[in-house]
């Protein structure tokens, strides 16, 4: 008992010694305002799912005492009557910068980049700032703040919108009657991160999306490492993040793929991010489901292009155009999906946009419901606030506005925005409405009146017989006062209105004709004739809504292709098995594998396909690809071991379509050759319009890139980073394959070590785990490689380019390795001036496993082509030729025992060809994976005509919404960027 009194007692204490004022008051007598003030007689919505005719909310010290039908009024209360009036809980949007100076890039003189960290005590790398927090940077704006609460907005989460880990928000109410004491709710609201470096840093690494994925990982583990007591010196950002991981953990995604990019690190590390969308979940809105993310969801609508000029609409992508009519439906499909979100004001232009936009998002099918929600319950669960903001409950802040009606009907005022009981109003809430159209008699004629705009600010606009005529308008103290113009504008004759506003909209009082006549007056306001009619044009705006194809643009598919049971007739097979080529052969395709191969096979479950006169073959197989993916090199340092193209596969990209018209099944995503030790590659299947994560292999062998040359001593782009020299090169090797070997030897000793992603890799080539394909050209380093490689007991598995492996055929032979090089390429810089096109065939004729590979966007779609030109340049068989782009290539990659040859058993991953497939007439008219179709040259053909249409139908809208006053936005041709080796972009 004693000590529960005790508690108490300290309860009790401590809440007196909370509720004292410590501010001294030096400009008058201190006085506590105790009263109460009670709204009666309104529509209260105290949360979305709950409303209550005619209640009273009473409110008292800043929050909520009580709302409800039957609330007890206390004597010391302001009464105030709000008859015919609607209260909202105000809003809050969660993903703000509000009051946060933009960080400002830094300036540099230097030509060489920065590669070290410019703070110490700190992370190794600046764009890691947990330390940061918003709340020592914060300034409150009472002029945006005032812009905000106008809007409806009550609570900010803002943040410092800067860096991969951004530090602490704060969050805060729009008070613009007291200080940031009372402002601030919660000075450390959530954590904020991203993929996106800080401006305030010219630390190269990372440059890419897949560096600051690995980055973000490198942290989750060092912080670990560092709260368990194992590291000696002082790291600051280390113990902030550890001290931030138990709060909210904001993540500024900013598009679908983005969010399944950093929920996947996310997952890796227990952390289930609430994460900023772009507006495009829709498109995968199955996916975005699964990951169980809860979203903030911006409402940034594309403009209406303008496509008058048929040229310039013609530069117009499929994608862009319906991207322009479908992403006001994504607020709508998350919800009908029971995805939970937020709605946030970031990245619209301007309030007025955002409302606008909500309004559309209503109009194309969410649920008021839902829009509420999103604005005011939700935010504030997802912030772990709910029991203070975001409902007018009792014991709530009291944040609410007072509005004229339904909040999202366009013609609907707000008058007041309370924020901790303290009220900014906008408009006199007294002040009677008298916006709508009036229909009146002055004289003998008939005019048609409209009054619009703000209460403080009426617009008027008068029409007779369907000529405008001028008018002005006056309204103060309840007093309407309006001068009409007379048709005949030489005369200077006005009509004047002198009118009482009356509820319900009525103005009642007289009229002067010019000729000083007075009539009485009385109009009333009614529904708008035209409202129903604009009402069907706003849906006929958005409508039809086309359909989300996979992936959603020109030649997704409406429904995914499935698995068949397919059985090829009479066509000539090429096995790249010992039986070689047959004619006249049956091939039945079963479950994805091939089934069955011989003369007179059948069926009944089959779909049989006549291959008479025609060749089926195995799907080509690209060694080295750089399509399909949103990054290519991570050059921020001289090794990026520890980024993987896998993060960053764009399942989207057209050349994956472009690819399967010309029979390329599978592809090496590598890596790009900015430095000497690249990052990880992503082997894929070309499964258009599956998911990024479905198109990479199952148990996928485990390849990395490494390059030799120009491109990694920076021959041609020089910023200072170690190596400069081929001998540097050499000696990068050296040294990351020693410690690799020290880490790998502390990891299986037993005792205590901290992860390293970078060095865990190179590990796995130690233990043969890992293979390597190398970028090359000049024989001794290729030579080099092969040494280093000796040296520590492993292999290269791949010269790749390998334009001078002639010469040193013999040595790749005894060392194990393949070469996957070009068929003709010659001379585009100078370490490949030794570069013949006999190459291939003298590699191939000493033993080397040998490719023909593409390295390029448009190539890879001819493979057929390349392989044939080693039968001219060094007299190779037809089979041989093949082999070059599909069974030699799956050896490489270690899938020959799934892919590359026609075999019983194998990947049903083939190709039916109208020509011999060397020939330069053969088109690929099927091309299957896994007996699924993914390309058709009859779905083809009927494609392109769809498109033409769609596009037809999506321009004709375009035209209707630019005649109706949309707001338009000029056409951009989009020029696509095909990723190289040399690629260095920040694609993030």
């Amino acid at each position: 008992m004693l000590k529960n009194y005790l508690a108490s007692m300290a309860i009790l204490f401590s809440t007196s010694l909370f509720a004292q004022d410590y501010f001294p008051k030096n400009d008058g007598v201190h006085t506590i305002n105790k009263n109460y003030t009670a709204l009666t007689n309104a529509k209260l919505f105290v949360t979305p799912k709950k409303t209550i005719e005619n209640g009273t909310l009473l409110i008292q010290d800043g929050k909520v005492v009580a709302s409800g039908n039957s609330v007890s009024i206390p004597k010391n209360a302001i009464i105030i009557d709000v008859e015919g009036k609607s209260i909202y809980p105000s809003f809050i949007d969660i993903f703000s910068s509000f009051g946060i100076a933009a960080p400002t890039s830094v300036s540099s003189s230097r030509r060489s980049n920065q590669y070290d960290a410019s703070r110490t005590g700190y992370y190794w790398n600046d764009h890691i700032l947990p330390d940061q927090h918003a709340v020592d940077q914060f300034s409150y704006n009472t002029k945006e703040a005032t812009e905000l609460l106008k809007a409806g907005f009550g609570v900010l989460n803002t943040h410092i919108p800067d860096g991969i880990i951004r530090g602490t928000g704060v969050l805060i109410t729009l008070n613009n009657n007291q200080g940031n004491q009372y402002r601030i709710l919660d000075a450390n609201s959530g954590q904020y991160s991203s993929f996106q470096r800080s401006k305030t840093s010219k630390q190269a690494y990372p440059n890419s999306l897949m560096g600051s994925m690995a980055l973000l990982r490198q942290v989750f583990i060092d912080a670990e490492w560092y709260g368990s007591g194992h590291i000696d010196t002082k790291d600051l950002s280390l113990e902030a993040f550890n001290d931030n991981k138990n709060l909210v953990q904001f993540f500024d995604a900013g598009s679908r793929a983005n969010i399944m990019r950093a929920d996947k690190v996310g997952d890796a590390y227990g952390v289930q991010y609430v994460m900023l969308g772009g507006g495009d979940e829709y498109e995968r809105v199955t996916d975005i489901k699964a990951s169980e993310a809860k979203l903030i969801i911006p409402l940034n609508f594309p403009d209406t292009y303008d496509v008058e000029d048929p040229f310039l609409s013609s530069a117009l992508t499929l994608g862009d155009m319906r991207s322009w009519n479908q992403r006001p439906s994504n607020p709508k499909i998350l919800s009908d999906n029971g995805i939970i979100f937020a709605f946030t004001t970031h990245s619209t232009k301007s309030l007025k946009e955002f409302k606008s936009n909500l309004l559309k998002a209503i109009e194309v099918g969410l649920p008021k419901e839902k829009a509420l929600e999103a604005l005011t319950t939700i935010p504030a669960q997802l912030l772990g606030k709910e029991q203070i903001i975001g409902s007018l409950e009792e014991g709530h802040l009291a944040n609410f506005i007072v509005t004229s009606g339904d909040i999202f009907d366009k013609k609907t005022t707000i008058y007041e925005n309370w924020v901790q009981g303290n009220k900014t109003a906008f408009e006199d809430i007294n002040k009677k409405d008298i916006k709508g159209d009036y229909k009146v008699t002055l004289g003998n004629d008939e005019y048609n009146m409209s009054i619009s705009g703000e209460l403080s600010k009426p617009k008027i606009e008068i029409k007779q017989d369907n000529q405008k005529l001028k008018a002005k308008l006056t309204y103060k103290d309840d007093w309407v006062h309006i001068a009409i113009a007379s048709k005949d504008s030489l005369k200077q004759e006005f009509i004047r209105i002198a009118a009482l506003a009356e509820k319900d909209r009525m103005l009642k009082g007289k009229y002067i004709l010019p000729n000083g006549s007075e009539f009485p007056f009385t109009a009333t306001a009614t529904e708008k004739e035209a409202d129903e009619s604009k009402a069907e044009t706003k849906t006929e705006d958005t409508a039809p809504l086309f359909p989300v194809t996979y992936p959603n643009k020109a030649y997704g598919f409406s429904e995914m292709p499935q698995t068949e049971t397919l059985l090829f007739k009479n066509a000539t097979v090429w096995t790249n098995e010992k039986d070689g080529i047959l004619e006249n052969t049956d091939v039945l395709i079963k479950e994805g594998k091939i089934s069955k191969i011989g003369k007179n096979l059948s069926n009944g479950k089959a779909t049989v396909i006549d291959g008479t006169g025609k060749h089926l073959t195995s799907g080509i197989i690209d060694e080295h690809s750089h399509i399909a993916a949103a990054a290519i090199n991570e050059a921020g340092q001289n090794s990026s071991a520890e980024v993987s193209i896998e993060d960053v596969i764009n399942e989207t990209d057209v050349n994956i379509y472009r690819n399967l018209a010309g029979g390329v099944t599978s592809i090496q995503i590598l890596h790009g050759s900015a430095n000497p030790i690249g990052g990880r590659s992503a082997i894929i299947k070309l499964k258009w319009g599956e998911s990024a994560d479905n198109l990479v292999y199952d148990n996928t062998p485990k390849f990395i890139k490494f390059a030799l040359g120009e491109n990694v001593k920076q021959s041609n782009w020089g910023n200072g980073r170690f190596p400069q020299t081929r001998m540097g090169v050499e000696q990068v090797y050296i040294d990351y394959f020693t410690r690799a070997k020290a880490y790998d030897a502390l990891k299986k000793s037993g005792k205590p070590f901290k992860t390293d992603l970078e060095l865990e890799v190179l590990a796995e080539i130690l233990n043969k785990e890992r293979f390597i394909s190398c970028h090359s050209y000049v024989q001794s380093e290729i030579n080099m490689l092969m040494k280093v490689a000796e040296k520590f007991d492993f292999n290269i598995n791949t010269f790749t380019h390998i334009l001078e492996g002639y010469k040193v055929a013999d040595k790749m032979v005894e060392h194990g390795v393949g070469g996957s090089t070009f068929s003709d390429w010659w001379a585009y810089k100078f370490e490949v001036n030794d570069a013949i096109p006999y190459n291939a065939s003298i590699m191939h004729n000493a033993g080397v496993t040998v490719a023909i590979n593409s390295d390029d966007a448009e190539m890879s779609r001819r493979l057929n082509q390349e392989a044939a030109k080693t039968i001219k340049y060094g007299g190779v068989s037809e089979e041989e030729a093949w082999k070059f782009v599909t069974l030699n290539p799956a050896k490489l990659l270690h899938l020959d025992d799934r892919v590359g040859s026609i075999k019983v058993g194998k990947d049903a991953d083939v190709v039916l060809w109208s020509h011999n497939p060397l020939s330069i007439y053969a088109k690929a008219e099927k091309t299957i994976i896994e007996g699924v179709t993914y390309f058709d040259i009859e779905r083809d053909k009927a494609m392109r005509e769809a498109i033409k249409k769609e596009k037809s139908q999506l321009i004709n809208m375009m035209l209707q919404s630019k005649n109706k006053g949309a707001k338009t936005q000029p056409v951009k041709k989009k020029e696509h960027k095909h990723l190289h080796c040399d690629s260095v972009e920040n694609e993030i």
